[in-house]
């Protein structure tokens, strides 16, 4: 293999299972389809890949190895990570309002959300995801040889895998949720409960960044 990777079917399946383990990431793509639909989701999931390709560019620096070697600053990034989940759900949460006054003939409007905003938040999800960090710091080099002499260039292509394989999924889970959500536009209150649990769910996941063991021992 170029560049002195190594094993890239493990690596890629590895990632495969990165994507499909329940995180913040898949959260938030889910919950901005269920409020506003499958393209917002589309469009957050581009933001999480914006974000993988800056860990993508720490690793080949050697950036991630620094802030996970240091406990303050990977202190800060959990708890910025938590808190911003945690905003998040309960925006989520109070914006979630049952249409009494919706007729048959009037949909419930929709909580719109500018798409550049869409990227920026989906971006700072991923960033300040503490999973991605530690994957990116234990994962990927082993599978760059250790005698390899572009170590830089193979954390590189690594990465551009990373993001195109979760770029892939993660614009499935949106098309796949907010397809489902389009379903519930004839039951308002079902939709609002939909979107008080995903609410919840962001939450919950906060509060597991913050009591969980993500530091640089984990």
């Amino acid at each position: 293999m170029p560049f002195g990777i190594i094993h890239p079917s493990i690596f890629c399946a590895a990632v495969l299972l990165l994507n499909l383990a329940p995180g913040p990431d898949t959260a938030y793509i889910v919950g901005r389809s269920v409020s506003q639909g499958r393209r917002a989701g589309i469009f957050s999931a581009l933001g999480v890949s914006l974000g993988c390709c800056v860990h993508t560019l720490f690793c080949a620096l050697g950036l991630t190895a620094l802030l996970a070697a240091s406990a303050n600053a990977f202190t800060v990034v959990r708890f910025g990570g938590a808190i911003y989940l945690a905003w998040l759900g309960w925006r989520m949460i109070r914006r979630a309002r049952p249409m009494e006054t919706t007729t048959a003939h009037q949909a419930p409007p929709a909580v719109t959300q500018p798409l550049r905003g869409l990227v920026a938040f989906g971006f700072v999800t991923n960033v300040l995801n503490p999973k991605v960090i530690l994957f990116f710091l234990s994962f990927f080099p082993q599978f760059v040889a250790t005698n390899s002499t572009q170590k830089p260039a193979a954390f590189f292509v690594l990465g551009l895998v990373f993001v195109g394989m979760s770029t892939v999924h993660n614009s499935s889970v949106a098309w796949l949720a907010g397809s489902i959500t389009q379903r519930l536009r004839r039951a308002p209150r079902a939709k609002v409960w939909l979107e008080r649990s995903v609410g919840a769910a962001f939450i919950a996941l906060g509060i597991r960044l913050v009591m969980g063991r993500w530091g640089p021992q984990a």
